[in-house]
Protein backbone atom coordinates (compact mmCIF):
# COMPACT_ATOMS: atom_id res chain seq x y z
CA UNK A 1 0.00 0.00 0.00
CA UNK A 2 1.44 3.40 -1.02
CA UNK A 3 1.89 6.53 1.04
CA UNK A 4 -0.95 8.96 1.56
CA UNK A 5 -0.89 12.47 0.13
CA UNK A 6 0.09 13.92 3.50
CA UNK A 7 2.88 11.37 3.98
CA UNK A 8 4.29 12.10 0.53
CA UNK A 9 4.24 15.84 1.26
CA UNK A 10 6.11 15.27 4.52
CA UNK A 11 8.71 13.10 2.79
CA UNK A 12 9.18 15.72 0.11
CA UNK A 13 9.63 18.49 2.71
CA UNK A 14 12.11 16.36 4.62
CA UNK A 15 14.10 15.84 1.43
CA UNK A 16 14.09 19.51 0.43
CA UNK A 17 14.12 21.63 3.59
CA UNK A 18 16.22 22.32 6.67
CA UNK A 19 14.71 24.05 9.73
CA UNK A 20 16.23 25.88 12.61
CA UNK A 21 16.02 23.63 15.73
CA UNK A 22 12.51 23.53 17.21
CA UNK A 23 11.11 25.80 14.46
CA UNK A 24 9.85 23.20 11.98
CA UNK A 25 6.18 23.22 13.04
CA UNK A 26 6.19 27.01 13.32
CA UNK A 27 7.74 27.39 9.83
CA UNK A 28 5.19 25.09 8.20
CA UNK A 29 2.35 27.18 9.51
CA UNK A 30 3.74 30.48 8.17
CA UNK A 31 2.64 32.05 4.87
CA UNK A 32 6.25 33.00 4.10
CA UNK A 33 7.28 29.35 4.16
CA UNK A 34 4.37 28.28 1.93
CA UNK A 35 5.29 30.95 -0.63
CA UNK A 36 8.93 29.87 -0.56
CA UNK A 37 7.86 26.23 -0.90
CA UNK A 38 5.73 26.97 -3.95
CA UNK A 39 8.52 28.99 -5.58
CA UNK A 40 11.07 26.29 -4.88
CA UNK A 41 8.74 23.57 -6.26
CA UNK A 42 8.46 25.51 -9.55
CA UNK A 43 12.27 25.74 -9.79
CA UNK A 44 12.58 22.04 -9.10
CA UNK A 45 10.15 21.22 -11.93
CA UNK A 46 12.33 23.22 -14.30
CA UNK A 47 15.41 21.31 -13.12
CA UNK A 48 13.68 17.97 -13.63
CA UNK A 49 12.60 18.99 -17.15
CA UNK A 50 16.18 20.00 -18.00
CA UNK A 51 17.49 16.71 -16.63
CA UNK A 52 14.94 14.74 -18.65
CA UNK A 53 15.98 16.63 -21.78
CA UNK A 54 19.64 15.86 -21.07
CA UNK A 55 18.92 12.16 -20.72
CA UNK A 56 16.93 12.09 -23.94
CA UNK A 57 19.72 13.87 -25.82
CA UNK A 58 22.83 11.67 -25.79
CA UNK A 59 26.13 13.49 -25.55
CA UNK A 60 28.43 12.90 -28.52
CA UNK A 61 31.92 14.34 -28.26
CA UNK A 62 34.95 13.89 -30.48
CA UNK A 63 38.35 14.83 -29.14
CA UNK A 64 41.39 15.45 -31.29
CA UNK A 65 44.78 14.49 -29.91
CA UNK A 66 47.96 16.07 -31.20
CA UNK A 67 51.53 14.99 -30.65
CA UNK A 68 54.80 16.85 -30.58
CA UNK A 69 57.00 15.98 -33.53
CA UNK A 70 60.21 16.44 -31.59
CA UNK A 71 62.45 19.47 -31.03
CA UNK A 72 61.63 20.95 -34.43
CA UNK A 73 57.97 21.43 -33.48
CA UNK A 74 58.92 22.96 -30.13
CA UNK A 75 61.09 25.48 -31.98
CA UNK A 76 58.21 26.34 -34.32
CA UNK A 77 55.81 26.91 -31.41
CA UNK A 78 58.39 28.96 -29.52
CA UNK A 79 58.86 31.16 -32.60
CA UNK A 80 55.09 31.62 -32.92
CA UNK A 81 54.79 32.66 -29.28
CA UNK A 82 57.67 35.11 -29.69
CA UNK A 83 55.90 36.79 -32.62
CA UNK A 84 52.57 37.18 -30.82
CA UNK A 85 51.49 40.69 -29.74
CA UNK A 86 52.42 41.54 -26.18
CA UNK A 87 49.94 40.16 -23.67
CA UNK A 88 48.25 37.76 -26.10
CA UNK A 89 49.00 34.16 -25.25
CA UNK A 90 48.31 30.96 -27.11
CA UNK A 91 44.61 30.01 -26.74
CA UNK A 92 44.04 26.99 -24.56
CA UNK A 93 41.28 24.47 -24.78
CA UNK A 94 39.01 24.84 -21.75
CA UNK A 95 37.59 21.38 -22.15
CA UNK A 96 33.99 20.18 -22.23
CA UNK A 97 31.66 19.76 -19.25
CA UNK A 98 30.43 16.17 -19.26
CA UNK A 99 28.78 15.92 -15.82
CA UNK A 100 28.02 18.84 -13.51
CA UNK A 101 28.24 18.72 -9.76
CA UNK A 102 25.17 19.23 -7.63
CA UNK A 103 23.94 22.77 -7.01
CA UNK A 104 24.14 24.00 -3.46
CA UNK A 105 21.05 24.75 -1.40
CA UNK A 106 19.63 28.16 -0.56
CA UNK A 107 20.63 29.56 2.80
CA UNK A 108 18.08 31.39 4.96
CA UNK A 109 19.18 34.88 3.69
CA UNK A 110 17.81 33.88 0.27
CA UNK A 111 14.28 33.85 1.75
CA UNK A 112 14.60 37.23 3.44
CA UNK A 113 11.61 39.49 2.68
CA UNK A 114 10.17 42.76 4.00
CA UNK A 115 7.79 40.81 6.20
CA UNK A 116 10.09 37.92 7.15
CA UNK A 117 13.24 39.53 8.51
CA UNK A 118 14.67 36.36 10.11
CA UNK A 119 13.84 33.21 8.10
CA UNK A 120 14.32 30.05 10.10
CA UNK A 121 14.51 27.66 7.13
CA UNK A 122 16.82 26.79 4.25
CA UNK A 123 17.00 24.21 1.43
CA UNK A 124 19.26 21.22 0.99
CA UNK A 125 21.70 20.90 -1.92
CA UNK A 126 21.18 18.67 -4.96
CA UNK A 127 23.04 15.55 -5.98
CA UNK A 128 25.49 15.79 -8.86
CA UNK A 129 24.67 14.41 -12.31
CA UNK A 130 24.96 10.67 -12.73
CA UNK A 131 25.75 9.52 -16.23
CA UNK A 132 27.00 6.42 -18.01
CA UNK A 133 29.83 7.05 -20.47
CA UNK A 134 30.95 4.89 -23.35
CA UNK A 135 34.48 5.80 -24.38
CA UNK A 136 35.89 4.75 -27.73
CA UNK A 137 39.58 5.08 -28.52
CA UNK A 138 39.93 6.03 -32.16
CA UNK A 139 43.49 7.30 -32.29
CA UNK A 140 45.06 3.85 -32.07
CA UNK A 141 48.29 4.55 -33.93
CA UNK A 142 50.01 6.99 -36.28
CA UNK A 143 49.86 4.48 -39.15
CA UNK A 144 47.12 1.94 -39.80
CA UNK A 145 47.59 -1.17 -41.93
CA UNK A 146 44.59 -1.95 -44.14
CA UNK A 147 44.28 -5.25 -45.95
CA UNK A 148 42.41 -8.47 -46.48
CA UNK A 149 42.70 -11.28 -43.94
CA UNK A 150 45.93 -13.24 -44.32
CA UNK A 151 47.66 -10.48 -46.31
CA UNK A 152 50.58 -10.56 -43.86
CA UNK A 153 49.78 -7.48 -41.74
CA UNK A 154 50.70 -9.16 -38.43
CA UNK A 155 53.96 -10.44 -39.92
CA UNK A 156 54.71 -6.93 -41.15
CA UNK A 157 54.01 -5.48 -37.69
CA UNK A 158 56.36 -8.00 -36.08
CA UNK A 159 59.05 -7.26 -38.67
CA UNK A 160 58.87 -3.48 -38.20
CA UNK A 161 58.61 -3.46 -34.40
CA UNK A 162 59.46 -5.60 -31.42
CA UNK A 163 55.82 -6.60 -31.09
CA UNK A 164 54.94 -10.28 -31.31
CA UNK A 165 51.44 -10.33 -32.67
CA UNK A 166 49.84 -13.68 -33.43
CA UNK A 167 50.86 -15.00 -36.86
CA UNK A 168 49.14 -18.02 -38.39
CA UNK A 169 48.23 -19.45 -41.77
CA UNK A 170 44.48 -18.99 -41.29
CA UNK A 171 42.38 -15.85 -41.81
CA UNK A 172 41.22 -13.47 -39.06
CA UNK A 173 44.17 -14.16 -36.78
CA UNK A 174 43.86 -10.57 -35.55
CA UNK A 175 40.52 -9.73 -33.94
CA UNK A 176 41.60 -6.52 -32.18
CA UNK A 177 44.07 -3.83 -33.25
CA UNK A 178 47.65 -4.65 -32.29
CA UNK A 179 49.94 -1.65 -31.86
CA UNK A 180 53.73 -1.54 -32.08
CA UNK A 181 56.34 1.22 -32.02
CA UNK A 182 58.74 1.73 -34.92
CA UNK A 183 62.06 3.17 -33.72
CA UNK A 184 63.92 4.82 -36.59
CA UNK A 185 67.68 4.85 -36.08
CA UNK A 186 70.58 6.74 -37.56
CA UNK A 187 71.27 6.00 -41.19
CA UNK A 188 67.68 4.99 -41.94
CA UNK A 189 67.83 1.68 -40.08
CA UNK A 190 65.13 0.65 -37.63
CA UNK A 191 64.88 -1.46 -34.51
CA UNK A 192 62.56 -4.18 -35.79
CA UNK A 193 62.11 -7.85 -35.18
CA UNK A 194 65.07 -8.94 -37.34
CA UNK A 195 65.54 -12.39 -38.81
CA UNK A 196 62.80 -14.59 -40.22
CA UNK A 197 59.28 -14.05 -38.84
CA UNK A 198 57.80 -17.51 -38.38
CA UNK A 199 54.26 -18.46 -37.39
CA UNK A 200 53.55 -17.92 -33.70
CA UNK A 201 53.07 -21.65 -33.06
CA UNK A 202 56.56 -22.37 -34.44
CA UNK A 203 58.14 -19.61 -32.35
CA UNK A 204 56.39 -20.84 -29.20
CA UNK A 205 57.64 -24.35 -29.88
CA UNK A 206 61.18 -23.01 -30.24
CA UNK A 207 60.83 -21.09 -26.98
CA UNK A 208 59.69 -24.25 -25.17
CA UNK A 209 62.61 -26.16 -26.64
CA UNK A 210 64.95 -23.42 -25.45
CA UNK A 211 63.58 -23.69 -21.93
CA UNK A 212 63.97 -27.45 -22.01
CA UNK A 213 67.56 -27.36 -23.22
CA UNK A 214 68.55 -24.33 -21.17
CA UNK A 215 69.36 -22.24 -24.25
CA UNK A 216 67.61 -18.87 -24.09
CA UNK A 217 65.87 -17.90 -27.32
CA UNK A 218 66.51 -14.15 -27.08
CA UNK A 219 65.96 -11.97 -30.09
CA UNK A 220 65.06 -13.38 -33.48
CA UNK A 221 68.33 -12.01 -34.81
CA UNK A 222 70.82 -11.29 -31.97
CA UNK A 223 73.36 -9.66 -34.31
CA UNK A 224 70.67 -7.28 -35.59
CA UNK A 225 69.63 -6.48 -32.00
CA UNK A 226 73.20 -5.64 -30.94
CA UNK A 227 73.73 -3.44 -34.00
CA UNK A 228 70.45 -1.58 -33.38
CA UNK A 229 71.34 -0.98 -29.73
CA UNK A 230 74.52 0.82 -30.80
CA UNK A 231 72.64 3.36 -32.96
CA UNK A 232 70.82 6.46 -31.76
CA UNK A 233 67.09 6.78 -32.21
CA UNK A 234 66.10 9.78 -34.33
CA UNK A 235 62.36 9.30 -34.80
CA UNK A 236 59.57 7.04 -33.65
CA UNK A 237 55.95 6.40 -34.54
CA UNK A 238 53.29 3.82 -33.78
CA UNK A 239 51.78 1.42 -36.27
CA UNK A 240 48.65 -0.71 -35.89
CA UNK A 241 47.86 -4.12 -37.33
CA UNK A 242 44.10 -3.92 -37.76
CA UNK A 243 41.69 -6.84 -38.26
CA UNK A 244 41.31 -7.93 -41.85
CA UNK A 245 38.85 -5.95 -43.94
CA UNK A 246 36.28 -7.77 -46.08
CA UNK A 247 33.81 -6.73 -48.74
CA UNK A 248 30.78 -4.82 -47.39
CA UNK A 249 32.65 -3.88 -44.21
CA UNK A 250 31.16 -0.38 -44.60
CA UNK A 251 27.77 -2.08 -44.13
CA UNK A 252 29.05 -3.69 -40.90
CA UNK A 253 29.75 -7.08 -42.47
CA UNK A 254 32.47 -9.08 -40.69
CA UNK A 255 34.16 -6.93 -38.06
CA UNK A 256 32.80 -4.03 -40.13
CA UNK A 257 32.43 -0.79 -38.24
CA UNK A 258 34.48 -2.05 -35.30
CA UNK A 259 37.45 -2.25 -37.65
CA UNK A 260 36.79 0.93 -39.58
CA UNK A 261 36.36 3.03 -36.43
CA UNK A 262 39.80 1.94 -35.26
CA UNK A 263 41.49 3.63 -38.25
CA UNK A 264 39.47 6.87 -38.39
CA UNK A 265 42.11 8.91 -36.59
CA UNK A 266 45.26 7.38 -38.05
CA UNK A 267 47.60 9.94 -39.56
CA UNK A 268 48.27 7.74 -42.57
CA UNK A 269 46.99 4.43 -43.90
CA UNK A 270 48.90 1.80 -45.83
CA UNK A 271 47.27 -0.83 -48.01
CA UNK A 272 48.77 -4.29 -47.59
CA UNK A 273 48.13 -6.75 -50.42
CA UNK A 274 49.37 -10.26 -51.14
CA UNK A 275 51.47 -10.03 -54.30
CA UNK A 276 51.60 -13.82 -54.54
CA UNK A 277 47.86 -13.85 -55.20
CA UNK A 278 46.39 -13.94 -58.68
CA UNK A 279 44.94 -10.40 -58.87
CA UNK A 280 46.09 -8.20 -55.96
CA UNK A 281 44.61 -5.11 -57.65
CA UNK A 282 41.13 -6.58 -57.15
CA UNK A 283 41.77 -6.62 -53.40
CA UNK A 284 42.89 -2.99 -53.58
CA UNK A 285 39.71 -2.05 -55.42
CA UNK A 286 37.57 -3.59 -52.66
CA UNK A 287 39.61 -1.94 -49.90
CA UNK A 288 39.34 1.47 -51.56
CA UNK A 289 35.60 1.04 -52.09
CA UNK A 290 34.94 0.17 -48.45
CA UNK A 291 37.04 3.03 -47.09
CA UNK A 292 35.29 5.55 -49.33
CA UNK A 293 31.81 4.30 -48.43
CA UNK A 294 32.40 4.43 -44.67
CA UNK A 295 31.72 8.00 -43.53
CA UNK A 296 32.77 9.69 -46.81
CA UNK A 297 33.07 13.06 -45.06
CA UNK A 298 36.11 11.80 -43.13
CA UNK A 299 38.01 11.05 -46.31
CA UNK A 300 39.57 7.80 -45.15
CA UNK A 301 40.56 6.97 -48.71
CA UNK A 302 42.61 10.18 -48.90
CA UNK A 303 44.68 9.05 -45.91
CA UNK A 304 46.06 6.08 -47.84
CA UNK A 305 49.61 6.98 -48.86
CA UNK A 306 51.29 3.66 -49.55
CA UNK A 307 50.65 0.25 -51.11
CA UNK A 308 52.77 -2.50 -49.57
CA UNK A 309 52.98 -5.49 -51.92
CA UNK A 310 53.77 -8.18 -49.37
CA UNK A 311 55.01 -11.73 -50.00
CA UNK A 312 57.15 -10.50 -52.91
CA UNK A 313 59.93 -12.90 -51.87
CA UNK A 314 61.34 -13.45 -55.37
CA UNK A 315 61.53 -9.75 -56.20
CA UNK A 316 63.27 -8.45 -53.10
CA UNK A 317 65.72 -11.25 -52.25
CA UNK A 318 68.59 -8.80 -52.79
CA UNK A 319 67.40 -6.68 -49.81
CA UNK A 320 68.23 -7.06 -46.16
CA UNK A 321 67.54 -10.33 -44.43
CA UNK A 322 67.92 -13.90 -45.56
CA UNK A 323 66.81 -14.73 -49.07
CA UNK A 324 63.92 -17.18 -49.20
CA UNK A 325 65.63 -19.10 -51.97
CA UNK A 326 68.44 -18.58 -54.45
CA UNK A 327 68.21 -18.63 -58.20
CA UNK A 328 70.19 -21.43 -59.78
CA UNK A 329 70.14 -23.55 -56.65
CA UNK A 330 70.10 -26.76 -58.68
CA UNK A 331 69.95 -28.36 -62.11
CA UNK A 332 66.89 -30.56 -61.56
CA UNK A 333 64.72 -30.59 -64.63
CA UNK A 334 60.93 -30.35 -64.67
CA UNK A 335 58.64 -32.40 -66.83
CA UNK A 336 58.72 -29.75 -69.56
CA UNK A 337 62.51 -29.90 -69.77
CA UNK A 338 63.24 -26.64 -67.90
CA UNK A 339 65.87 -26.61 -65.19
CA UNK A 340 65.15 -25.37 -61.69
CA UNK A 341 66.99 -22.15 -62.50
CA UNK A 342 64.92 -21.56 -65.62
CA UNK A 343 61.71 -22.23 -63.72
CA UNK A 344 62.61 -19.73 -61.00
CA UNK A 345 63.63 -17.13 -63.57
CA UNK A 346 60.23 -17.56 -65.19
CA UNK A 347 58.52 -17.02 -61.82
CA UNK A 348 60.59 -13.88 -61.26
CA UNK A 349 59.57 -12.49 -64.66
CA UNK A 350 55.91 -13.19 -63.90
CA UNK A 351 56.20 -11.54 -60.48
CA UNK A 352 57.85 -8.47 -61.99
CA UNK A 353 55.13 -8.21 -64.61
CA UNK A 354 52.47 -8.50 -61.90
CA UNK A 355 54.16 -5.77 -59.83
CA UNK A 356 54.41 -3.52 -62.89
CA UNK A 357 50.71 -3.98 -63.65
CA UNK A 358 49.82 -3.39 -59.97
CA UNK A 359 51.84 -0.15 -59.95
CA UNK A 360 50.18 1.12 -63.14
CA UNK A 361 46.74 0.16 -61.78
CA UNK A 362 47.41 2.03 -58.53
CA UNK A 363 48.51 5.20 -60.32
CA UNK A 364 45.52 5.04 -62.67
CA UNK A 365 42.88 4.35 -60.00
CA UNK A 366 44.24 5.49 -56.64
CA UNK A 367 46.52 8.35 -57.57
CA UNK A 368 50.23 8.91 -56.94
CA UNK A 369 50.61 6.37 -54.14
CA UNK A 370 53.96 4.75 -53.47
CA UNK A 371 54.07 1.02 -54.28
CA UNK A 372 56.74 -0.97 -52.46
CA UNK A 373 57.30 -4.74 -52.81
CA UNK A 374 58.44 -6.35 -49.56
CA UNK A 375 58.81 -9.69 -47.88
CA UNK A 376 57.77 -9.13 -44.28
CA UNK A 377 58.61 -12.71 -43.35
CA UNK A 378 62.24 -12.37 -44.43
CA UNK A 379 62.60 -8.68 -43.52
CA UNK A 380 63.31 -7.58 -47.08
CA UNK A 381 62.95 -4.03 -48.45
CA UNK A 382 61.50 -2.79 -45.16
CA UNK A 383 63.86 0.15 -44.76
CA UNK A 384 62.15 1.86 -47.66
CA UNK A 385 58.76 1.29 -46.05
CA UNK A 386 59.97 2.74 -42.74
CA UNK A 387 61.45 5.74 -44.52
CA UNK A 388 58.21 6.52 -46.36
CA UNK A 389 56.01 6.03 -43.28
CA UNK A 390 58.31 8.27 -41.24
CA UNK A 391 57.90 10.99 -43.84
CA UNK A 392 54.09 10.72 -43.80
CA UNK A 393 53.89 10.83 -40.00
CA UNK A 394 56.32 13.74 -39.72
CA UNK A 395 54.33 15.74 -42.29
CA UNK A 396 51.08 15.09 -40.42
CA UNK A 397 52.54 16.07 -37.05
CA UNK A 398 53.94 19.30 -38.47
CA UNK A 399 50.56 20.17 -39.99
CA UNK A 400 48.87 19.51 -36.64
CA UNK A 401 51.36 21.74 -34.84
CA UNK A 402 50.65 24.55 -37.31
CA UNK A 403 46.88 24.06 -37.09
CA UNK A 404 46.43 22.76 -40.63
CA UNK A 405 44.98 19.67 -42.22
CA UNK A 406 47.43 17.51 -44.20
CA UNK A 407 46.21 19.18 -47.41
CA UNK A 408 47.39 22.53 -46.08
CA UNK A 409 43.97 24.06 -45.32
CA UNK A 410 43.42 25.90 -42.06
CA UNK A 411 41.65 23.89 -39.38
CA UNK A 412 38.52 25.53 -37.96
CA UNK A 413 37.67 24.16 -34.49
CA UNK A 414 34.14 22.81 -34.23
CA UNK A 415 32.19 22.25 -31.01
CA UNK A 416 31.93 18.68 -29.83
Amino acid sequence: MGLSVQERREKRRERRWLHYPQYEEDNIGRDAFREAEARYAAEERERRAAELHRRRTPLHLEFEATHEAGPAMKDIKAQEDANRPLGITRPKDKGTLVAAGGAGGYGNPYFLTSTNRSPKFATRGHDGARITLELELKLVADVGLVGFPNAGKSTLLNALTNRRAEVAAYAFTTLNPQVGTVRVLQGGDFDGGGGVIEESAIERARAREGLRTGVEEGARNPRHARAAAALQEVFRFTIADNPGLVAQASENVGLGHAFLRSIERARALAYVVDLSGDRPWDALDVLRHELERYQPQRGLGAKCRLVIANKADLLVHQGTGDAPRELGAGDDRHGDGRTEEEEEEKEVREARAKLAFLTSWVHANLGPLDVVPVSAKYGQNLRRVVGLLSTYVDESRRMDALGHDPDGSQVTPTPG
